[in-house]
C-alpha cells in the first residue's frame, strides 16, 4: 500500500505553479515600482510646473524632492495598515487593494493642473497623492513578499522571493524607457510643457493588466493553514508592537538590515541617476539609455545573491555590501566626474554600484520572513522593511542634495548614506544571527501536507 511522503513545504501541485505565482506577483510590484519611481525621475519637471514660479530653481527642486519625500515618510504607515489587513483577512486581498490605491493615484498626478492653475493648492494635492501612493506601496511590497515566500519550500526561500527583488530595480527601467520614448516622441517643448503626463497615464493600463493577472492568484496556502488551524492573529498589529521581543526583531532588522539596504538602494540606483545628470551634466538620452542598460544587466544578480543566501547565509553577504559601499562609494562618484566624458566608463562604475544593491536587496525579503512569525509576519516585517527603505533610503536624494547645497561639495552629500550604511555593518555583525536561511516557516503550521506517495 502507498504511503504519503512529507516534505518541508508546500504542496506539489502549489511548487509546480510557482512561477506563474512568482511572475503574477512580480508584475503587479513591478508596476507599483514604476508608478512610485515616476515622479522620482520626472522631479525636476513638477518643480517647474508644481510651485511658484518666483522661487529659486535650485530652491525648487529641493522643494520637489521634498515631496518625493513624502511618498516613503508614510510606507511605515501603510506597512502597519495594510500589513494588519493582510495578517487579518488575507495577503491577496491587501495587495490587491494596494495595486488599485497606487494606479489611481499615478493616474491623478496626471491629470493634476500647475501652480498656474491652482496656485498653493497644486503643490498640496500632488502632496497628497504622493501620500496615498506611499501608503499603497507600504502594503504592497510586504504582501508580495510574503505570498511568495509562503508559497516556497524551505531551503529555497532566497532563489524564490529574490525573483520579486528585481522588480524595484526594472520598475526604473520601464519609468526611464517610457519617459525617453516620450520625451523624444513629443519633443523637448511639448514634454516639458504637458508630455510628461502622460506616462502616469499610461499607468491605468498597466494596473488593470496586472489585476486581471493576479486575479488568478489563490490565498497563500501557509496562511489559509493558519486560519484552518485557528492560529491566525485576531489582531497582528497588538500582538506586533506590543511584545517587547518583537520590538528588539524589528529595530535589529531596521538598523542591521534595512536602513542601510535602503541607503545603499537609492545611492547606487537613484542619486546616482541625478548625480550624473544634474552635476556631471550628462545628456539625459545618454544617461536613460546609460542605466537601462545598466540596470538591466545587473537585475540577474538579485536572483544569484538570493539563492547564494541560502547556501551560505543571508547576514553576511549584505554586510559584505555595505562595507564596500562605506569604503568606495566616495573614489567611485570622484572617478564619475574624472570620466564623465565616456559614458561606457561611468556606466561601469554605476554597475559596480547596483552590484552593490544586489548585494543587500536580493536576500533581504527572505531575511526578513524567517525573522519573524507567520501569523504576525506581514505587520512585523513591513514596519522595518518601509521605515528602512522609505525614511532612510528614500532620504537620500533630499539629503544628498540638501547637504551638496549647503557645503558647496557635490560628493558631501554621500556622507549620508555611508553613515547609515556604517551603522549597518556595526548592528549587523553584532546583533543579527549570522545564519536565518535554516529557519523552517513551514513547521509553524504544523509541517507540510502530503505531496506524492511513494512507490509501493
Amino acid at each position: 500500500m502507498a504511503v504519503m511522503a512529507q516534505t518541508s513545504g508546500p504542496s506539489a501541485a502549489v511548487q509546480a505553479n510557482l512561477p506563474f505565482i512568482i511572475s503574477a506577483s512580480s508584475v503587479g510590484t513591478l508596476i507599483e515600482w514604476y508608478d512610485f519611481y515616476l515622479y522620482g525621475v520626472l522631479a525636476v519637471f513638477f518643480s517647474k510646473h508644481f510651485f511658484s514660479p518666483a522661487m529659486d530653481p535650485n530652491l525648487a527642486f529641493i522643494a520637489s524632492l521634498a515631496v518625493f519625500w513624502t511618498g516613503f515618510l508614510v510606507r511605515p504607515f501603510g506597512a502597519i495598515v495594510f500589513g494588519h489587513l493582510g495578517d487579518l483577512i488575507g495577503r491577496k486581498f491587501t495587495f490587491m487593494l494596494t495595486l488599485m490605491l497606487m494606479g489611481s493615484a499615478t493616474f491623478v498626478v496626471g491629470l493634476l493642473p500647475g501652480f498656474d492653475t491652482l496656485g498653493a493648492l497644486a503643490p498640496m494635492l500632488l502632496v497628497l497623492m504622493r501620500v496615498i501612493q506611499g501608503l499603497a506601496l507600504g502594503g504592497e511590497y510586504g504582501g508580495a513578499a510574503t505570498y511568495i515566500a509562503e508559497h516556497a519550500p524551505d531551503g529555497k526561500r532566497g532563489l524564490y522571493t529574490s525573483w520579486i527583488q528585481t522588480t524595484a530595480t526594472m520598475g526604473i527601467v520601464l519609468a526611464l524607457l517610457v519617459i525617453l520614448l516620450c520625451r523624444l516622441g513629443f519633443g523637448d517643448a511639448v514634454f516639458a510643457d504637458w508630455g510628461w503626463r502622460v506616462p502616469f497615464l499610461i499607468s491605468a493600463i498597466l494596473v488593470g493588466l496586472s489585476i486581471y493577472i493576479r486575479l488568478k492568484l489563490e490565498e497563500s496556502p501557509l496562511f489559509a493553514r493558519l486560519k484552518e488551524q485557528g492560529k491566525a492573529s485576531a489582531n497582528p498589529a497588538l500582538e506586533s508592537f506590543s511584545s517587547g521581543k518583537n520590538w528588539g526583531l524589528i529595530f535589529l532588522a531596521l538598523f542591521g538590515a534595512t536602513a542601510p539596504e535602503g541607503v545603499v538602494w537609492y545611492t547606487g540606483q537613484f542619486y546616482a541617476l541625478f548625480y550624473v545628470t544634474t552635476v556631471l551634466k550628462i545628456p539625459y538620452v545618454t544617461v536613460y539609455i546609460m542605466f537601462m542598460i545598466v540596470l538591466t544587466l545587473a537585475a540577474p544578480f538579485f536572483v544569484v545573491f538570493g539563492a547564494l543566501s541560502d547556501k551560505i547565509g543571508r547576514r553576511n553577504i549584505m554586510t559584505l555590501g555595505f562595507a564596500l559601499a562605506v569604503i568606495s562609494y566616495w573614489p567611485v562618484f570622484t572617478w564619475m566626474g574624472e570620466v564623465k566624458d565616456s559614458p561606457f566608463l561611468v556606466g561601469v562604475l554605476v554597475f559596480y554600484m547596483v552590484i552593490l544593491v544586489t548585494m543587500v536587496y536580493g536576500p533581504i525579503a527572505a531575511f526578513l520572513v524567517e525573522l519573524f512569525p507567520a501569523r504576525i509576519r506581514y505587520t512585523s516585517m513591513s514596519l522595518p522593511y518601509h521605515v528602512g527603505n522609505g525614511v532612510f533610503g528614500g532620504l537620500v536624494p533630499l539629503a544628498g542634495a540638501s547637504i551638496a547645497t549647503a557645503t558647496g561639495i557635490p560628493l558631501s552629500g554621500l556622507l549620508y548614506p555611508m553613515g547609515i550604511a556604517a551603522i549597518g555593518v556595526i548592528v549587523s555583525l553584532a546583533g543579527l544571527r549570522s545564519r536565518t536561511d535554516e529557519v523552517k516557516i513551514w513547521e509553524e503550521v504544523g509541517g507540510a501536507p502530503p505531496l506524492v506517495p511513494d512507490q509501493p
